[in-house]
């Protein structure tokens, strides 16, 4: 061959990545498998009793096809689909692959196996026991596993009976007749998995797909498959949120923002409220400067009070606007928290997210109020000419008597 059909020029990227590609599929190649790896592999054929595999060796690997069926008997996978399998053993040039230990056929020989190489097992939760589950592995040998190695803390014990779960094996003694195994196990290697992929990815602002796994009074706790972090109640709604019982429940299903990432400390939190449509970017166009409308009160300062017209959007009720004219000590004093009003919009500040109110039979008392305005203390007791003008009043009674 003639020198001239080679070229000088260097490579381009896609040759570059194509040459590391390739030397990383030999470096694959020659890595010896050893029993329990766990690799992922993928699907080359289905056959009605074996599917080969493609696991980057020299050799192509076989599974059972039973070991892709679903609970319905129906193949879950197709040709070209990748899965993760562990390495059972070289026979005849073929190397052996299994998803999980289990079948009728199984014997305390495969169980030890899967003992010694952490290989998976199939397994029944038959029913409750003294601190744990009795669970039926493959061969109708039976296995111990106590309540904390369930890993599914949101389940109650009668709704595991009778659940088909994958197993690890921690303990294997007396031939078989003492064996102790773990679910929690399997879930923490998936949830450590996802966490990986999650430091990579994960990113502030993104929305993300979660369960509530604990409720407490300052918040909720979500997971979001991974991590979990914690769901502050400021954050659950544009609205005040009183009992957080009220909206959230565990196990519900939730859309959260992600607010704060700290992977050094471990420590997420999430937001509900940023996946909501802010409700002041229609106060605009819906409240109006001197129309009235109907709202509540929910809650009560020394200054006024704070009325919701909409959830999201409350306004402020001076204590300057209550009480007909006469000066009052508290707003508790003429209204209570709950109490549906009717009052007036005075003046709305988009910027700062104010709205000065009124009520309804008494816009015309004061003129305009800030939200930073206090009550003096003469507001509580009435004016100075009231006061001494009161203690005239008290000196002439005394002459009389």
């Amino acid at each position: 061959m003639s020198e001239d059909n080679f070229s000088d020029e260097p490579m381009n990227d896609d040759d570059a990545s194509f040459a590391e590609m390739f030397e990383a599929s030999l470096a694959e190649v020659g890595k010896p498998l050893i029993p329990g790896k766990k690799i992922d592999a993928t699907i080359l054929q289905i056959g009605s009793d074996w599917c080969f595999l493609d696991v980057g060796q020299k050799g192509e690997g076989v599974l059972s096809s039973a070991e892709l069926l679903n609970a319905e008997g129906e193949i879950q996978y197709a040709v070209g689909d990748v899965i993760s399998a562990y390495f059972l053993s070289r026979s005849g040039g073929e190397l052996r692959f299994t998803t999980k230990i289990g079948g009728s056929g199984s014997g305390t020989e495969q169980l030890e196996n899967a003992y010694q190489t952490g290989i998976p097992v199939d397994g029944t939760i038959e029913k409750e026991i003294k601190g744990g589950y009795e669970v039926k592995l493959a061969g109708n040998i039976r296995a111990f596993c106590p309540f904390s190695q369930t890993g599914l803390r949101l389940a109650e014990p009668a709704d595991l009976i009778g659940q088909n779960l994958p197993f690890k094996i921690s303990q294997f003694s007396e031939r078989g007749r003492n064996i102790v195994v773990s679910h929690r196990t399997i879930l923490d290697e998936e949830r450590e998995q996802l966490r990986v992929g999650l430091r990579e990815t994960l990113k502030e602002g993104m929305v993300m797909k979660g369960s509530v796994t604990n409720i407490r009074d300052f918040g909720a706790f979500v997971d979001i498959g991974g991590i979990e972090g914690l769901l502050p109640i400021s954050e659950i709604s544009y609205g005040r949120v009183e009992d957080i019982n009220e909206v959230l429940q565990l196990g519900q299903e939730l859309e959260v923002a992600v607010k704060k990432i700290d992977w050094d400390n471990n420590k997420f939190s999430f937001s509900l409220r940023d996946t909501l449509a802010d409700p002041w970017n229609k106060v605009g166009s819906i409240y109006k400067v001197g129309v009235k409308y109907p709202g509540k009160v929910s809650r009560l300062a020394q200054f006024g009070a704070f009325v919701t017209l909409e959830d999201g959007i409350d306004g402020l009720l001076h204590i300057s606007k209550l009480g007909e004219g006469k000066r009052i000590r508290h707003p508790q004093d003429v209204l209570s928290v709950g109490q549906q009003i009717e009052v007036m919009v005075e003046k709305i500040e988009p910027e700062e997210r104010r709205i000065s109110l009124a009520l309804t039979d008494n816009t015309d008392e004061v003129a305009e109020t800030s939200y930073n305005e206090q009550p003096t203390t003469a507001s509580s007791f009435g004016s100075l000419g009231d006061l001494l003008k009161a203690g005239q009043n008290k000196k002439e009674h005394k002459k009389h008597k």
